[in-house]
Order: structure tokens, then C-alpha cells, then sequence
């Protein structure tokens, strides 16, 4: 085969149109989209948010409480997590030593009658290893023990000997100790409390507890915590996850689930009479949807502290009767009915009354204010859920008229068929559909009850385990519920926190975490963009560009300490750049430039994610904006939410005076 001579015309017209290709798809690859965004500040056409619009659902799942929030070190502290029946299984608690040396089994020998399962353990040898036999807890994964902290063991005790017992902080092998003491047991066969600060003299991330004996004979133990001292404000919560809360400003906190609420089976599901109390005495319970055992120290008197604590208001999700499995027939709800009105009084009722005298009795004579309750969770569709709500609807009218009671059933597309002063609205969904939902409730009647969003987030393919793109999903959908803030009263995402080590049971979440380490997912991070929403004034907007389809927008005034502020929120949802003209009329005030200020969350790639080692890979990134005016041009970057926030003077005469 010989070689043919292309003729120089061809090449210079192949090179030609290969140029012109390139060009093209470089074109294609920068290319940059036009808008123009029109907002009217004038105060006439300005409505108020509702001071309730974000705050924060908090649900027992992903060891969210248990090994979470709640500081209790300890799992399966009371031995009752494998059941009534004895002897049970014991984990996470082990053994120290072989069978030889040591036996343990669970009996019912407890002096708590709600929870009479208690752990016996018999040294068997006469001449004990060194450091002895015995048992030990890893608590959730490990226990974070740091250096110069100190810890509350709490435990009861019984033996019908002297007994000196040796209490140590461990790493997970045994090998490091980090704090060790020795306490008596008087042999007096009764049920002793006994308690021991511990202070670490070194740190490890793994650490376990560990309680060792040398001497031969029997002791009983039950209700062994440990507590670190500093928990915020003294009640129980790791500090550094409420302080994650604390930076979202939330104005109520709905708990406790959920699912948790309702239970695969009623004899599962939460009940708030258990959960109360001195914590020595609460049984606890087995959460069947979520499939962990807890302990119930963050119980319902815990829960309304905690909305205390963050400054928002309580919202108690209730049981109505009904479970994924099982429901009480509308006939026979009455002792419900009753079950809930005595805790509202145990929450509201003065330290006199029969249920509020109990909350004084823990530490909290002051009523707290609940001013909203969730009939059930997801039931609408149940067999006797109607029923029973009117049940629940009319007794709680009757005797709290102020409360505020939120149906399960969605009033979003038709009226309800009942009494409801919110309705919930749940979406979970992939991040085109969320973000396209934005003016859902834009077509939703302005009479009857207002909407509560309380389960809202974009999950399965597109979400990861919390992905920028699902971010800018709910971001542009936080923008449809602020301009339709006068149905919606309230929104929170869900769910709020996952232990790292639990990811398997829902994903993405808010807030990960493990024994030591915590992040926010972009979707954290994406609410603190609308922590000063709440309260503020909303402004109406129109956005022109044959690129509108990609965009989602908002606009607000609202104020920090001495300075008001327009903030225009911009969600980008497409891969091109867009240069956005703002134009502003009706503003009351000169801009100011110097403190004005700008703030994305973007990231290379829309499926980027954070985590423990580069916790703030995707996270708002806030600058000076020093091109702010009634009339500006700004770029947004592909895949960004972006914020703009224009200080505002005292006003225009003022500063052409």
C-alpha cells in the first residue's frame, strides 16, 4: 500500500473548522448566562415572616440522642436492653478475666421497680490476676476520654461483703489507664448508691470503663452511668453539638420523633411517663423502627429543656394511638387522651398540680411554655386516625384553648376535612424535584390552617451523604417558603444529627458525628444562610433571563444589633455562571459599602461532600461586597447559593445631608 499526498487546501480547511470547533466547545465550557434581578424594598408591599418559620426537628434515630447529644457515656446502663427475661444478654457490657475466674448473668434482683433487672457477677478465683476480674463498658463506640476532664461515675451496688471495687478509665485494650479509684462496697446486702469523680490523665478517643475486684465472693450491680462534668449549662447535652444548634438560631425544636413516636408497634413506641424521673428509676425502651435500645435519660422533661436552652419553642410530637402496625379503635382511646393532657400539665401546670409538682421535683418549678402539639406522626392515612384526632383535637381545646395542634393530614392541594390550626407537610425527594417544588405552596389557599413543614430534605441518589447539590435543592426550596411565608408558618430539615458509626439506618443529615469529631453536611450549612429569616420582612422579587429556570431567589430586610441589612439570597441550580444585574427600588435607607458583604457555598464538584477530615469543604464563604448598591452586577458561580448583604444607613437624607 503507498502513501497519497493530501492536497494543502484540505489541510488548511480541516484546521479551519477544527479551530472553530475548539472555539466553540471552549465557549460552550465558559459559557456565562445573563439575569436581571429586580427587588422592591418599599416598605408598603414588605411583609413580615412569622417569627417561627426555621428551627429544628429532632428525632431519636442514628443514635442521634443516645450516644449523641445526650453525654451519657455508659450503653446499657441499667442492663435491661436484652429484655425482661433472665438471664439476658448484656452487650455492650464484657467480661474481665475467663470463666474460670468470673461468672455474670442478669437477674431480678434490682431495687427499682421499673426496671428490675440487675447484673450479678461472681469472682470466682482466690488468687486474682493482677489488676483483677470483672466487667467493663465501651459505651457507644468508644468513650472519649480527654486529659484534666473530670467524670461522674454514678452506680448501685450490692454485696453481702465487704468489698473494695476498682473503678478505671481505660483505652479499649486495657493497657492505657487514665483514671483509676477505689471504692468500698459495705457487705451489708443492701442496694447502696455510690458515687466517684474521675479525672483523665490522658486522652483517648476509645476509651472504655472498667470496674475489676481481686477478692472472691458476689456483687450486684445496676445503673451505672457516666457522665462527663462539663455538659451544657449542667443538663446533660454534649456542648459542642448544642453549640452546632445553637448557630442555626432555631425558634422552635420539634420532638422527639418521627417514627420514634409511633413505633413499629404501640408497645414500643415512646411514652413519656417512662422517661421521667429520677433517671435510676426509668426502664427505658427498645426503639423498634429505628432498632437500638435507649435508656431514656434524655426523656420529655429533658427535651423541653433543651427547647428552653436553645431559646425555641417546644413542639411535642404525641402518640394518638396509632403505630406502623397496630391502632387503638377511636372507642377505646380515652386513657390516651388522658395520658396526654397529664403531660401537657406536667409541662404547663403550675408546681401545685398533681403532674406539674413532678417537673418542680426535678429542677424546674417554672411551667414551660408549650404552645404546640403534633397529633401523631405520618398517620393520616391510618384506619382510626381521624377519629381518634378529634378525640385529642376536642380534649385539648377544651382545656388548653392557646395551644396550637398540627394535623398529620396535608392541606397543601385541598381543605382538610377536620379542625387543625397547622398541617404537616413532609417531602423527601431527589434534588430536581425539590428545588422545582419551590413554588409549591404558591397555589395553595390562603384561608383554612397554615402549613408546618416539618420533614424536608433531598435524599437517596443525588443526596450522597450530603452533597452540595442537595444544598442548593433546599436552599432554592427555603426560598419558596419564605415568600409563601404568610401559609407557611414553620420548616425544619430532617434528620438533624447521625452518629458516624450508625450511618446505615438514613442518610444525608444535617449534623455527623462521632465520640470526639463533628461536621455540618452543606445542608447545615446551607440553614445558617437563613437563620435571620425568621421575623424578618419579605420582599417581592421578579427575575428576568431565559436562564430563570436554573435560578431560585429571595429577599429580606432584617436587622443585627444597630444595622439593618437587605439580604437578596440567589440560588444557581445550572452549570453555567451567570453575571446578575440587581436592581433595588423602594429602599428607605442609603447603602453602605463598606460594611456590606457577600457570602457562597459552592464547591468543584455538586456531589462534593464534608467530612471528619476536611470538615469544611463545602462551607459558606463570606467577603466583602464592596461594589454594593441600589444598582449592582455580580457573578454567580455554577452550582452556588449566594447571598448578598447591603448594610443599610439611617436613612437617605440623613447621608446626603
Amino acid at each position: 500500500m503507498g502513501f497519497k499526498e493530501v492536497p494543502s487546501a484540505i489541510i488548511f480547511c480541516l484546521l479551519l473548522l477544527f479551530c472553530l470547533g475548539c472555539r466553540c466547545l471552549a465557549s460552550e465550557l465558559v459559557a456565562t448566562q445573563t439575569a436581571t434581578l429586580k427587588v422592591d424594598a418599599s416598605p408598603q408591599l414588605a411583609r413580615k415572616i412569622p417569627e417561627t418559620l426555621f428551627g429544628i426537628f429532632f428525632e431519636e434515630i442514628n443514635h442521634a440522642g443516645a450516644g449523641g447529644i445526650w453525654a451519657e457515656l455508659v450503653s446499657n446502663r441499667g442492663f435491661e436492653a436484652g429484655g425482661p427475661h433472665t438471664p439476658s444478654n448484656i452487650d455492650p457490657w464484657s467480661i474481665i478475666g475467663d470463666d474460670s475466674s468470673i461468672f455474670v448473668a442478669t437477674d431480678r434482683t434490682s431495687c427499682f421497680s421499673r426496671n428490675i433487672v440487675a447484673l450479678r457477677m461472681e469472682v470466682l478465683c482466690d488468687d486474682c490476676p493482677t489488676g483483677g476480674v470483672g466487667i467493663y463498658n465501651p459505651g457507644f463506640w468508644g468513650m472519649n476520654i480527654e486529659d484534666g476532664k473530670a467524670y461522674n461515675l454514678v452506680m448501685y451496688v450490692n454485696s453481702p461483703e465487704t468489698t473494695d471495687l476498682t473503678i478505671s478509665l481505660t483505652s479499649s485494650d486495657g493497657l492505657q489507664n487514665l483514671a483509676s479509684a477505689t471504692v468500698t462496697v459495705s457487705g451489708a446486702s443492701n442496694w447502696t448508691k455510690l458515687e466517684q469523680k474521675l479525672v483523665a490523665k490522658g486522652t483517648n478517643r476509645t476509651s472504655r470503663l472498667q470496674i475489676t475486684c481481686n477478692k472472691k465472693g458476689v456483687v450486684w450491680f445496676d445503673q451505672v452511668s457516666l457522665m462527663p462534668e462539663d455538659t451544657y449549662k449542667g443538663h446533660g447535652f454534649r456542648t459542642e453539638l448544642i453549640s452546632m444548634l445553637l448557630d442555626l438560631k432555631p425558634r422552635f425544636l420539634r420532638f422527639p420523633g418521627g417514627c420514634f413516636v409511633e413505633g413499629d408497634w404501640l408497645r414500643n413506641a415512646f411514652r413519656w411517663r417512662e422517661s421521667i424521673g429520677p433517671w435510676e428509676e426509668r426502664p427505658g425502651h427498645f426503639g423498634d423502627v429505628w432498632h437500638y435500645w435507649t435508656d431514656d435519660g434524655l426523656g420529655y422533661y429533658e427535651f423541653l429543656q433543651l427547647a428552653e436552652d436553645l431559646g425555641a419553642a417546644p413542639i411535642w410530637v404525641f402518640n394518638n394511638g396509632v403505630s406502623h402496625n397496630d391502632e387503638v379503635d377511636t372507642a377505646a382511646i380515652a386513657p390516651f387522651v388522658k395520658d396526654v393532657l397529664d403531660s401537657l400539665e406536667f409541662a404547663r401546670g403550675s408546681a401545685n398540680s398533681t403532674w406539674g409538682s413532678v417537673r418542680a421535683s426535678m429542677g424546674h418549678p417554672e411551667p414551660f411554655p408549650v404552645k404546640y402539639v403534633a397529633i401523631g406522626n405520618e398517620d393520616c392515612g391510618k384506619k382510626f386516625y381521624r377519629g381518634n384526632y378529634l378525640k385529642f383535637y376536642n380534649a385539648i381545646r377544651q382545656a388548653y384553648p392557646d395551644i396550637q395542634m398540627i394535623s398529620n393530614c396535608d392541606g397543601s392541594s385541598k381543605p382538610l376535612d377536620h379542625p387543625a390550626d397547622l398541617y404537616d407537610f413532609h417531602v423527601y425527594t431527589d434534588s430536581k424535584t425539590l428545588f422545582n417544588m419551590r413554588t409549591t405552596f404558591d397555589r395553595t389557599s390562603r384561608s383554612g390552617p397554615k402549613a408546618f413543614v416539618s420533614e424536608y430534605a433531598v435524599w437517596r441518589s443525588d443526596a450522597g451523604r450530603g452533597s452540595l447539590l442537595a444544598s442548593l435543592a433546599e436552599a432554592a426550596f427555603l426560598t419558596g417558603l419564605e415568600k409563601n411565608s404568610d401559609i407557611v408558618q414553620m420548616a425544619s430539615y430532617a434528620p438533624l444529627f447521625v452518629n458516624d458509626n450508625d450511618q446505615t439506618r438514613w442518610n444525608p443529615d444535617a449534623i455527623v458525628f462521632n465520640s470526639w469529631q463533628h461536621y455540618g453536611t452543606p445542608s447545615y450549612w446551607m440553614q445558617t444562610l437563613f437563620r435571620e429569616s425568621s421575623g424578618a420582612m419579605i420582599h417581592p422579587i421578579t427575575i428576568s433571563s431565559g436562564y430563570s429556570g436554573s435560578l431560585a431567589a429571595s429577599a429580606i430586610t432584617w436587622q443585627d444589633s444597630d444595622t439593618s441589612y437587605l439580604r437578596i439570597k440567589v440560588v444557581n441550580f445550572g452549570s453555567d455562571a451567570v453575571s446578575l444585574t440587581i436592581s433595588t427600588s423602594g429602599l428607605e435607607a442609603s447603602v453602605n459599602a463598606l460594611v456590606s458583604t457577600s457570602t457562597v457555598l459552592t464547591s468543584a464538584n455538586v456531589m462534593d461532600e464534608n467530612s471528619f477530615s476536611n470538615p469544611t469543604k463545602v462551607a459558606p464563604v463570606k467577603s466583602e461586597l464592596s461594589n454594593a448598591a441600589e444598582q449592582m452586577k455580580v457573578t454567580l458561580a455554577p452550582h452556588s447559593f449566594n447571598t448578598f448583604d447591603l448594610a443599610l444607613a439611617q436613612s437617605k437624607l440623613v447621608a446626603e445631608m
